[in-house]
């Protein structure tokens, strides 16, 4: 069984067996035979699964992980969170986070009017609400209005005239007023590509001159005691615990040094995000270097030790961690439409009866190539083929002799791999980087899993059956838009190989892992591809029935791809059929079956539908 490095980064959410992978709860479902099932109703190309239950598995860890921190320190604080509605804004997800989290302090975060109105509709009344980025006069507006409504919202100032702002909103409005919230500025960074979120030159937050400067603001506008929250964020996707710690040191002694200065009201510090995923399917690529618990354990302590040292209240924890929470819960499922090297098999042979020497002899080797001698005649067939396509260019051989030479090299490669697919052979590796085996994916990347093409972010893939028999193509994934990026190259490094298979007689889907954080919402409509079709499996505790599939979401028609670009698609309906009607390359009795044709073609999504309807 080949594993797929499924340990490292599903833990027990999915696991093998059977040769399958399946859920982890319950009864072990199978996503094969769930998509199966959705494919037999009728609907084709990628697919989005959403799986809710572990929405609320990420959420119930990371407050019992903080909860037996806290009590394991005898921490007096305590711990409260919010979902940073960026990370997915989509309903399907947000709405069973909301349902999910009832019972706990955890709310939604927003970073605009939009991201807010959806913060004000569906947080429980209980539950915290945090407003971070820039805000101008009618968004601050919303958060008195929000507070009025009776939430615990928070609107966390970036700069000095967001704070004036809300001054002058004050003395417009009665009380209730909202929490406000200074971010700070701190010297600690993160590490990788998100560093830049920290550091004295970030984007966000307010110097130690500006939040004194702030202070002194509040004292004067009688609003001190509203100020309750500081907050921090060095990066998201946090890989190492250390810099975290030395941020929290920062902070920490910001918010000792605030009470002292007279803000008795302050007792909460907002570590923001950046608690890291495990994506990697690899030993030794970890992108996590600590655990849940340890990052958890470090906070406490770290905040306990410092305000024990000034001699201040211990401070609630808060923190707006999304990709932890969200990136586990959805599945893109892409069936593989092509191989590109099936056309090299020995039925595409065509021998002539006197053919040059060099194939003769790549001929010979493929019908006598053995265990002892395999790497030796792969060698061989490789010298041959660059003599033969130089031959080739010199004119010496013909298209016919260049095509056979291509198929037999291939045909040698493949018997090689076969003999060799026990063993873990370093020349198997580099010869399968220089001849992979592309499969073509009915999906597009550039909207299902942008931050590969924007930020060389990897994803668990996997198939999702033939577990149980040892794959042995390396593997380069294309995506089917016009554009030369849709690749996942195979790297040796991190090297993915897949199943040699046919996939006009049987069907092959791959399954790309933790695809739940950002990939929507950061989705482009690259050739106007649009987001996939998706549906959520919802377990069901009835022993007559595994899982129920509900919010089914057909991927937009092309009519309604073009609307979304402002196309009058009823002109373009009306173009096309006046085209048709008035063309004289087709027959009268011709005109109306095209135009139906036409016509269906337009009310289904713009994924690619071979004979086998893939």
């Amino acid at each position: 069984m080949f594993d797929y490095g499924i340990n490292f980064w599903a833990k027990d959410d999915f696991i093998i067996e059977d040769g399958k992978v399946k859920l982890g709860a319950n009864n072990k479902i199978a996503i094969i035979d769930i998509v199966n099932k959705v494919r037999e109703s009728g609907y084709r190309g990628p697919l989005l699964i959403r799986f809710p239950h572990l929405i609320k598995k990420q959420i119930d860890k990371l407050f019992n992980s903080f909860a037996s921190s806290i009590k394991q320190y005898k921490y007096k604080g305590s711990f409260k969170a919010v979902f940073p509605l960026k990370v997915n804004q989509f309903p399907n997800f947000i709405l069973p986070l909301v349902e999910s989290s009832l019972d706990k302090d955890y709310g939604l975060e927003a970073g605009s009017k939009a991201e807010l109105i959806v913060a004000m509709a569906y947080t429980n009344l209980k539950s915290p609400i945090t407003v971070n980025g820039f805000k101008d006069k009618e968004m601050i507006n919303l958060g008195f209005i929000a507070s009025k409504m009776g939430h615990n919202i928070t609107l966390t100032i970036e700069g000095l005239n967001e704070l004036k702002t809300i001054i002058e909103v004050a003395k417009e409005m009665e009380s209730p007023y909202p929490n406000i919230g200074l971010r700070i500025r701190l010297h600690s960074m993160g590490s990788g590509i998100w560093a830049k979120s920290g550091g004295i030159n970030s984007k966000f937050g307010l110097t130690s001159t500006e939040l004194l400067e702030a202070v002194n603001l509040l004292k004067s506008s009688k609003l001190i005691s509203k100020f309750t929250m500081i907050h921090f964020h060095i990066g998201s996707q946090i890989s190492d615990i250390s810099p975290l710690k030395k941020a929290l040191r920062e902070a920490g002694n910001i918010y000792a040094e605030l009470r002292k200065m007279g803000c008795s009201k302050l007792s909460i510090v907002n570590i923001g995000g950046g608690l890291a995923v495990e994506y990697t399917q690899h030993a030794g690529f970890n992108n996590r270097n600590y655990t849940l618990d340890e990052f958890c354990g470090d906070m406490v302590f770290n905040l306990k030790e410092i305000v024990k040292s000034k001699k201040e209240k211990e401070p609630d924890i808060f923190i707006e961690s999304g990709r932890f929470i969200a990136a586990s819960h959805a599945v893109l499922i892409a069936p593989v439409l092509e191989l590109f090297s099936q056309e090299y098999d020995e039925k595409a042979l065509k021998l002539k009866d006197k053919n040059p020497r060099l194939i003769e002899e790549l001929l010979d080797l493929y019908n006598s190539i053995d265990e002892r001698h395999a790497m030796e005649y792969l060698h061989d067939s490789l010298d041959h083929m660059e003599s033969l396509l130089t031959l080739f260019e010199l004119g010496y051989i013909d298209l016919q002799d260049r095509s056979n030479t291509e198929i037999l090299v291939h045909l040698i490669i493949k018997k090689v791999i076969k003999i060799l697919k026990h063993k873990n052979h370093n020349e198997i590796i580099r010869i399968q980087e220089q001849i992979q085996e592309r499969y073509l994916l009915n999906c597009s990347f550039f909207q299902s899993m942008p931050d590969y093409w924007g930020l060389k972010q990897n994803f668990p893939v996997m198939p999702l059956d033939k577990l149980n028999s040892r794959p042995t193509r390396s593997a380069s994934l294309w995506d089917i838009t016009c554009d030369s990026d849709g690749e996942i190259s195979f790297n040796k490094n991190k090297p993915l190989f897949l199943h040699d298979v046919d996939v006009n007689n049987e069907d092959y889907f791959l399954g790309f892992f933790l695809v739940g954080a950002y990939q929507e919402v950061l989705g482009m409509k690259h050739n106007l591809f649009t987001h996939p079709t998706e549906f959520s499996i919802v377990l069901d505790d009835e022993e007559d029935l595994e899982y129920r599939i509900e919010n089914l979401l057909e991927a937009q028609n092309i009519l309604d791809v073009l609307d979304d670009l402002d196309y009058d698609t009823k002109e373009i309906e009306r173009i096309l059929k006046q085209r048709i009607e008035e063309s004289d390359k087709i027959n009268d009795d011709d005109k109306k079956e095209l135009l139906g044709k036409l016509y269906i073609m337009l009310s289904e999504n713009g994924y690619l539908r071979t004979i086998k309807n893939i």
